[in-house]
């Protein structure tokens, strides 16, 4: 068939449009399912991102969670400092036995209260049982430094240096060449004692440093005396919390190095101090009378308040005319009495006693004589006071069981102590006297020891003291059935009058080792720890709280968390789970 002329071989545009778009599809890669591939990609990584980041922020919560707990821990800690000292300003209300150990006193106190567990936080003050022979017993409770000897004390005992050395000779582990290191280390000059070291030799470490010439601020400062080593100081008490831990029983599997003996050996720390003194004032906190007053009107007119007319007369008469018929005894070792301007730690020389008391009597019988040259009268209760007390009174012991010769209203008359002998009124009436009555105007005293709590060591140092009166004290330092203090000793030895009371020791005795005994401090040391009840950080702190003044204050206070919290759960509080 022929074309038609003018005709042309070009089909429909609409199918060659189409031709030519299937050519152009069929040139292009297949891509059916990579968008939905590409976006369960996308949406794993953000979510993978999202769980990282809700990951990173949960633990930076919990991190932050704990840093204020921590924190909370350490405040509530602080707190139970604060208690303490607070505590201990109330003289009225805290008898020595809430002191020792009382668990609703010391255990357990909320200071912020929430009803969420990890919320609740509280403190707990803790020690050991000084006295508890397997070294397991705790109470809840202070401290007192004065059950240790107070190194800075020895200069001011009265006692020469083969006595001191002697004393000190009961420690364990104590050598003649650490003796004379520690008096070289104390004292003022630089003269080189028989074993001991001074800045000569100190030079020679490294670093050189010298030697301290004067007493120590902390019983750490130690370990810069020669021959004193960390193990000599803290002995294997790894955490110092004064309990013989697992560790500490192993020999040397693990830190510390013991000798597995099921003994622990406490070191110097649990023998010495550098704080302890106490308090020259009553248990109530009212201040004691001064029976060496040179204005013998005030004291007459203070023993009427405190006692009765008889007492007031027979202090005075004593006074004027000394004793007589059974004449008291005089101490066999006089120490000198600690001046009120001592330092904390008290290295200073004082002078005797009986020299102040004749200053301050000198002074007042020339003022007497004034007044009665001036046609005046001093009397007071009949009896006439214008010579003055030319008699001091070392130990208040020496008015026990005597009497006096006074003149009353012109009339000699024979007054009888109102503190006699016999042991069955000693309970009741002594330690009323022995509170209320002092032989000394200072406001503190120095270095006496705490025969309630102290360890045999030191007592068996002290002079004058026995074997026999060391091995009755300590036999009294008895622990109850749960291995506890017992609360009914504690409160029958608030003063030293019951070891004459209960026959250990007799007058002439009590006379002698009353210069270096007492019954309670007034410096404490406490160990407090933080916590919460859900668990979470424990934040455990060391402190010493001075209650010699009003109010008392915190003189030392140092963080313990790097030992280890020392106690378990049950032990701050029983019914909380261990973790």
């Amino acid at each position: 068939m022929k074309r038609k002329r003018g005709s042309k071989s070009i089909g429909r545009p609409g199918h060659v449009a189409s031709r030519m778009a299937r050519g152009q599809a069929d040139l292009r890669p297949r891509r059916t399912g990579s968008v939905l591939l590409l976006v369960v990609v996308v949406v794993a990584m953000l979510t993978l991102a999202a769980f990282n980041f809700a990951q990173n922020m949960t633990t930076e919560f919990e991190a932050a969670s704990m840093y204020t707990m921590d924190i909370q821990a350490r405040a509530t800690a602080d707190s139970g400092v604060e208690f303490v000292a607070t505590v201990l300003g109330n003289k009225g209300s805290v008898t020595a036995e809430n002191l020792i150990h009382n668990p609703q006193l010391f255990m357990g106190q909320v200071v912020s209260a929430s009803p969420h567990l990890r919320a609740n936080s509280r403190f707990t003050i803790i020690a050991p049982v000084e006295h508890d022979a397997t070294n397991n017993a705790i109470r809840y409770g202070l401290m007192d430094e004065s059950a240790k000897l107070n190194l800075n004390y020895l200069p001011n005992m009265g006692l020469s240096p083969d006595d001191i050395s002697t004393m000190l000779m009961n420690i364990p582990n104590m050598t003649a060449e650490i003796i004379d290191a520690i008096i070289d280390w104390m004292d003022t000059d630089d003269t080189v004692s028989p074993y001991g070291a001074e800045s000569e030799t100190y030079q020679q470490m490294q670093p050189p440093y010298k030697a301290k010439n004067g007493p120590f601020e902390t019983i750490d400062e130690l370990l810069l005396v020669k021959g004193i080593t960390p193990t000599l100081l803290y002995g294997e008490d790894a955490n110092r919390n004064g309990l013989l831990d697992p560790n500490e029983n192993d020999g040397d599997a693990s830190p510390p190095l013991d000798n597995a003996d099921g003994v622990l050996n406490h070191g110097f720390i649990a023998y010495f101090s550098v704080h302890g003194r106490e308090s020259n004032r009553r248990l109530d906190g009212k201040p004691k009378i001064n029976v060496n007053n040179g204005y013998l009107t005030d004291l007459y007119d203070q023993l009427i308040e405190a006692f009765d007319e008889n007492t007031a007369k027979f202090i005075i008469g004593y006074r004027i005319n000394g004793p007589s018929g059974k004449q008291a005894v005089s101490l066999t070792n006089p120490v000198p009495t600690p001046s009120a301007n001592t330092s904390l730690s008290g290295a200073t020389a004082t002078a005797p006693l009986s020299i102040v008391n004749q200053e301050a009597a000198e002074g007042l019988t020339s003022f007497l004589s004034y007044v009665t040259n001036s046609g005046g009268a001093v009397t007071r209760g009949g009896i006439d006071l214008s010579k003055g007390g030319p008699t001091s009174i070392e130990s208040l012991w020496q008015l026990i069981g005597t009497s006096t010769r006074i003149t009353v209203n012109g009339a000699a008359q024979t007054i009888t102590s109102p503190w006699p002998a016999e042991t069955s009124s000693v309970t009741t009436s002594l330690p009323d006297m022995l509170d209320k009555l002092t032989v000394t105007a200072d406001t503190y005293l120095e270095g006496r020891i705490n025969i309630n709590q102290a360890r045999r060591e030191i007592l068996i140092g002290l002079p004058t003291m026995t074997e026999e009166i060391v091995n009755a004290i300590t036999n009294a330092q008895h622990l109850d059935a749960n291995g506890q203090p017992s609360l009914d000793t504690i409160s029958q030895h608030t003063t030293t009058a019951w070891l004459f009371a209960e026959g250990l020791v007799d007058l002439p005795g009590m006379i002698n080792l009353d210069p270096y005994i007492t019954a309670h401090g007034d410096i404490y040391r406490v160990q407090v720890l933080g916590f919460f009840d859900g668990g979470g950080p424990v934040s455990r702190i060391e402190a010493m709280v001075d209650s010699t003044q009003l109010p008392p204050r915190v003189i030392l206070q140092r963080d313990l968390n790097e030992l280890g919290r020392g106690y378990s759960r049950s032990q701050l509080l029983p019914m909380l789970p261990s973790r």
